[in-house]
């Protein structure tokens, strides 16, 4: 099994197989996944929030990361790659409670390099909550086969 469709055996439902400890943590739920591109939806917990209850910046960043991870899982590399910069614009906030959306893809891949895009939403995909773009390097280290 691919690991594209490890991704794809979880839509509508919480992506268990994650190698990624954070990502577990935040629980998504696997809304769409194809080559280059994934979708996961997230409940805001209250863990999550900063003191006025609303999602903690870093915790957006976070999401935005594992997401773009995901992303490069779904490409079915051999190698790891590392993010090694992330940028995010933070246009409105998400409270606890409230359900948002993560949507990645990838701008340009190279034979080292990856760029790639996050965009963060509310549920209904009307208030855009932040925007990231990552550039991600190609490592030395292989992927071990998940078993799902």
């Amino acid at each position: 099994m691919t690991r594209l469709q490890v991704l794809q055996n979880h839509i509508d439902r919480e992506f268990t197989a994650s190698p990624s400890p954070f990502m577990l943590w935040m629980r998504p739920i696997v809304l769409a996944a194809e080559d280059g591109s994934v979708t996961f939806q997230y409940l805001v917990r209250e863990e999550m929030s900063n003191p006025v209850k609303s999602l903690h910046g870093g915790v957006i960043a976070a999401i935005a990361d594992d997401c773009i991870g995901a992303t490069m899982f779904s490409l079915n590399e051999e190698n790891f790659y590392t993010t090694i910069n992330l940028n995010v614009d933070y246009f409105a906030p998400a409270r606890v409670g409230d359900t948002i959306i993560a949507r990645t893809s990838i701008i340009k891949k190279g034979r080292q390099f990856v760029n790639a895009q996050c965009e963060i939403w509310n549920e209904a995909q009307t208030r855009l909550i932040a925007t990231a773009y990552s550039n991600l390097f190609k490592t030395n280290l292989v992927k071990q086969e998940l078993s799902v």
